[in-house]
């Protein structure tokens, strides 16, 4: 399918902010669509098939608003990563530092409403998916809000496959590192003054995971990353440290499990147990949520069939089992008296 457009009235400026250096922005939508894009001034015209050519010409339209002033790569790939629509997916408004946050696909916008509603939420799903950045958004507007009197965060400290040793410092300086995604969020929701402020006062805390048995958390907004590496028994004293007017997000990828093989995950066995729970709510998340590079969904993706094809196959015949063969009913052998002489 071939669809043309001309943009009026002519403005250079938006144009080239719509095309990016050296149509850079035009190129990132053909590869990820997979369409053509060509242009003469402000001639535009897209080929390719419909459903495609159709997306592709609203992007350019959606762009060409906002070209005002020069677009980042990254509001192109978000736009791509999408639920494939340009209206702005319906969700809870959330009080941070930045304004433009919302929800970017209609799982993350549930999982933002099942956040708001229930005591317990789970958000399960791959990587880039926006499920820990979602979570310590909501923690931080009810931070700001008064609905809580503090964010509690915690990891457990299991290493990606690879072992670090001993940390030097105290107990902050040993957990930041497995914290980091935890505090870039942070950062980029509150600011830097706020965030140190925030720890002064008491409101920001680190627990390791390993010192949160026998705690009662009342009134707080605690957030478990990573929960795809911790074992049943952690998941079960985690969950039961929740406390009156508490929040709690555990978030995980059930595919990048660093446990060994032979330990089972506390993140899997609790979906298990709790799917049918009232009160907790589980969010699963897919490579269409995924809010970074077009690639990672891609990657995603590909690793996700591989490790399908992996499986062993299950032949037709052995998927149905045989009736087992009825067996000769044959009786207890008669009892022979001996004959009295």
């Amino acid at each position: 399918m071939i669809l043309r457009h001309t943009f009026s009235p002519l403005n250079n400026t938006r144009l080239s902010h719509l095309c990016g250096p050296t149509d850079e922005h035009l190129r990132t939508i053909e590869i990820a669509l997979d369409v053509r894009i060509a242009h003469r001034h402000e001639q535009f015209k897209v080929e390719g098939p419909k459903a495609k050519a159709l997306r592709a010409m609203d992007m350019l339209q959606a762009l060409y608003e906002m070209a005002a002033r020069p677009i980042q790569p990254s509001t192109v790939q978000l736009m791509l990563s999408g639920d494939g629509s340009m209206d702005t997916t319906s969700g809870p408004g959330l009080a941070t530092r930045r304004a433009d946050l919302k929800p970017r696909s209609q799982n993350q916008a549930v999982y933002l409403d099942n956040i708001a509603e229930f005591d317990i939420t789970f958000g399960i799903g791959p990587a880039g998916t926006g499920k820990t950045y979602l979570a310590v958004a909501a923690a931080v507007d009810a931070l700001q809000r008064s609905a809580v009197q503090r964010i509690v965060l915690t990891r457990p400290a299991v290493e990606a496959g690879e072992r670090l040793g001993f940390l030097p410092g105290d107990l902050n300086q040993k957990v930041d590192p497995y914290l980091r995604p935890l505090y870039d969020a942070l950062y980029d929701l509150m600011g830097y003054e706020q965030v140190h402020k925030a720890f002064e006062r008491q409101q920001l805390e680190i627990a390791p995971l390993a010192f949160m048995r026998g705690r009662t958390l009342n009134n707080a907004f605690v957030i478990l990353d990573e929960a795809q590496n911790t074992t049943p028994e952690q998941m079960k004293m985690f969950l039961t440290r929740v406390g009156f007017g508490t929040k709690t997000v555990i978030t995980g990828d059930v595919s990048q499990i660093d446990l060994p093989k032979t330990q089972l995950s506390g993140l899997v066995d609790a979906e298990r147990v709790l799917r049918r729970t009232p009160g907790i709510a589980i969010t699963r998340l897919t490579s269409a949520d995924i809010v970074r590079h077009p690639l990672v969904a891609r990657i995603v993706d590909a690793y996700d069939a591989a490790r399908l094809s992996d499986l062993p196959q299950i032949s037709p015949a052995l998927a149905i089992p045989e009736p087992e063969p009825e067996l000769p009913r044959v009786g207890l052998p008669k009892t022979r008296v001996p004959k009295r002489n």
